[in-house]
């Protein structure tokens, strides 16, 4: 699919109607608790708070991630809950989401450095973005991970 045919939505929890609100949460029980088998708290009271940037294509929810703000001055704004939809997997869906949550994030945090913590399998996609990583190997929901920042961007004057 050519990327001009997807949509991009960026918004609070509160600005959600209550069936995307289901389609969106839906999709990461999907992917994170059904497919991924790990039982753990995905409701973990961080979506209040965050921005969710959301690919369409037509009507149709493909991805999601959610944006965290940094807190206080020198901390990391955040990447998270990175989801395709299983039906649009291979359609590198995966890096129009990262440059879109990248772009919003630098968009409304200029001056800090983003970070995630990415499932190890899954550190060289987000190196393509610019993350390095930035500790260990470690287990989350018995998934190794490891977590990346991706430095602040120097801007052109």
């Amino acid at each position: 699919m050519d990327p001009a045919d997807y949509t991009v939505d960026v918004r609070g929890i509160d600005e959600f109607g209550p069936r995307d609100l289901y389609a969106m949460l839906r999709m990461r029980v999907d992917v994170f608790i059904v497919e991924q088998k790990c039982p753990y708290p995905e409701l973990d009271g961080k979506d209040i708070e965050a921005l969710h940037l959301r690919l369409f294509s037509g009507d149709e929810l493909v991805a999601s991630a959610r944006l965290r703000q940094p807190h206080g001055a020198g901390s990391d704004a955040r990447i998270g809950r990175v989801v395709v939809s299983p039906v649009h997997r291979g359609k590198r869906l995966g890096d129009r989401l990262m440059a879109e949550a990248i772009a919003e994030c630098e968009r409304r945090y200029p001056d800090s450095p983003i970070a995630l913590s990415a499932q190890s399998h899954l550190q060289r996609f987000y190196e393509s973005f610019g993350f390095l990583p930035v500790s260990g190997e470690y287990l989350e929901d018995n998934i190794p991970h490891v977590d990346m920042q991706r430095p602040v961007t120097a801007k052109a004057g």
